[in-house]
C-alpha cells in the first residue's frame, strides 16, 4: 500500500457511511463498529470531531484544498487528504514511526466530514494559503 491512499475496505466502509448518512442523516451502527474495527481508538474521537464541526475545508482561487482541523486541545492541524498526511504528533508518531494506526483523528475526521456533508467551507488566496503552509513548517522546527 502506498501512503497515499486507504485500504480498499476503508474506502468502501467511508462509502457506506456516505450513502447511509445522505438517506438517513445518520450512520447505521455497523457501520459505526466497522469505523471502530478499521480505525481502531481513532474511529469515537474523529466523530466527535466531525460533531463539533472542527474540520474547514480551506480552498485556494486555484482550486488546491487543504484542510484544517480544530483538536480537542484546542490546536488548530493542517491535514492533506491528497497525500493522507497530518501535522498532528499523534501521525508522527502511530502512523509514520511505528506504523500502529492507519491514520490519525483528526484525518479520519476529514474523511468522516466529508462522506457527511458536515465540512465547514473557508476560501482563502493564494497568498493565505501560503501563508498557512509555512506556518505549519515554522512549527516543527
Amino acid at each position: 500500500m502506498d501512503g497515499s491512499t486507504l485500504p480498499a475496505v476503508a474506502e468502501e466502509l467511508l462509502r457506506e457511511i456516505k450513502k447511509a448518512f445522505q438517506e438517513t442523516s445518520q450512520v447505521p451502527d455497523d457501520l459505526l463498529l466497522g469505523l471502530k474495527f478499521i480505525f481502531g481508538p481513532a474511529a469515537v474521537p474523529a466523530l466527535d470531531l466531525v460533531d463539533q464541526r472542527s474540520v474547514t475545508r480551506v480552498r485556494s482561487p486555484s482550486g488546491r484544498i487543504l484542510y484544517q482541523v480544530l483538536g480537542s486541545s484546542g490546536k488548530l492541524y493542517t491535514c492533506y487528504s491528497s497525500c493522507h498526511f497530518c501535522t498532528c504528533p499523534a501521525f508522527g508518531f502511530s502512523v509514520l514511526q511505528k506504523s500502529e494506526s492507519l491514520l490519525c483523528k483528526h484525518i479520519l475526521a476529514v474523511y468522516l466530514s466529508r462522506a457527511m456533508g458536515a465540512c465547514q467551507e473557508l476560501a482563502v488566496s493564494e497568498e493565505q494559503l501560503t501563508n498557512i503552509l509555512l506556518a505549519e513548517e515554522e512549527d516543527e522546527e
